[in-house]
């Protein structure tokens, strides 16, 4: 029975210029020596030493144990991708039966599931370093936190803001206010960190300065886009600033009714601008860009037959009216549509538009891959 017994490097900090996975005892043991030599506070030399441990209490038990160092650089996907690819190296090398995962802390922990999805997993070594609680190891605990720039900008900054705005509230308000504006504060930046908007807001910066560079359709479209969100939200407030009524549900609803024609314009903006560019960039288009403009019309349509048939039964909107048609011997007079069958002809109506979408980029798909076929002939 084989053991592969993997310890997670994350980051790369330990395996430095080495080529990933490091594989076999002397190899991990050398590792082991140049890493601890050179640093010898970190955990993860640690780490290497219980993978040592236990690939040996593996082999003294019987069992054929291999040990090996994974790691990955780079952003998370990059680090998730490596740690995946030279797990597949190893299972195809040595054929293991189970592996143990040798690893020192919660992040290395989870690319754990990466390696329980290639090959089973018997167990997760989680190594914790015992530490002397005496002052002075205290003192260099504290040194060591404060000279981690990560840990000063995202713990101590707020915290030392938050003291210092503290008093500042006292003498303007009350001890209410002031513990309600710092609890408000640190929420937010909780929020901040936690749902990762800061590196959303990197990545979004990266893609616009892309966009910018490489001239993309798709970037003054989502432009146009956010124009118009802007002018439905304005239509909606100022449909809910006529009204007589203050019941919640028709307020919600005359809200919509008057914002979902500018905000479907903004999503065919935004839908028709990604279009383009996919069709510049690979010239053809998939099934999903094609059928995205019409799937914000069709969804435009039905939210404005279900607002309007609230705001008819709740007698806030007059319903609508056919004028009278004179097409020579046809005549049709004026007839006024109840809200049910408005309802009805907006449904159709977002219905129909769905399944044209469907229809036109079906045929548009199926014109593009006989284009070839009839080039060859």
């Amino acid at each position: 029975m084989t053991t592969l017994v993997v310890c997670i490097d994350r980051g790369g900090a330990v395996t430095g210029d080495a080529e990933a996975p490091v594989v076999g005892w002397e190899a991990v043991e050398s590792l082991v020596t140049d890493f601890g030599i050179k640093d010898p506070e970190d955990s993860q030399v640690n780490c290497l030493l219980e993978s040592l441990r236990v690939a040996r209490d593996l082999e003294d038990s019987g069992d054929d144990a291999v040990v090996a160092v994974l790691s990955g650089v780079g952003d998370p996907v990059s680090i998730d991708r490596a740690v995946a690819r030279q797990t597949d190296q190893l299972v195809e090398a040595y054929d293991p039966e189970s592996a143990v995962v040798v690893v020192d802390s919660a992040e290395d922990e989870r690319l754990a599931p990466i390696i329980e999805s290639r090959i089973t997993v018997d167990a997760i070594d989680r190594v914790v370093v015992r530490q002397a609680r005496d002052i002075e190891s205290t003192y260099y605990l504290l040194k060591q936190l404060l000279g981690d720039e990560e840990l000063r900008e995202t713990v101590f900054v707020p915290v030392g803001a938050a003291l210092i705005v503290f008093p500042v509230l006292l003498l303007v308000g009350s001890v209410t206010v002031a513990f309600g504006a710092i609890a408000a504060v640190f929420g937010t930046f909780l929020l901040y960190k936690g749902l990762g908007i800061d590196e959303l807001l990197e990545t979004a910066t990266a893609q616009i300065q892309q966009a910018l560079y490489s001239g993309q359709v798709a970037l003054v479209t989502y432009v146009v886009a956010v124009g118009l969100g802007l002018i439905g939200v304005f239509a909606g407030l100022l449909g809910v600033s006529s009204m007589s009524t203050d019941a919640p549900l028709l307020v919600g609803m005359r809200f919509v009714y008057d914002a979902i024609p500018w905000v479907t314009g903004a999503a065919l903006a935004a839908s028709t601008g990604r279009l383009v560019d996919e069709f510049i960039r690979d010239e053809t288009v998939h099934s999903a860009f094609l059928n995205l403009p019409f799937g914000a019309v069709a969804v435009g349509l039905v939210v404005r037959g279900i607002t309007a048939y609230f705001l008819t039964r709740g007698e806030t909107m007059d319903p609508v009216t056919v004028p009278t048609v004179d097409l020579g011997p046809l005549l049709i007079a004026e007839t006024t549509l109840e809200p049910g069958v408005e309802l009805a002809v907006y449904l159709v109506a977002g219905v129909l538009v769905s399944l044209i979408g469907v229809r036109f980029a079906a045929s548009l798909n199926t014109t593009s891959a006989d284009e070839p076929e009839a080039v060859n002939e």
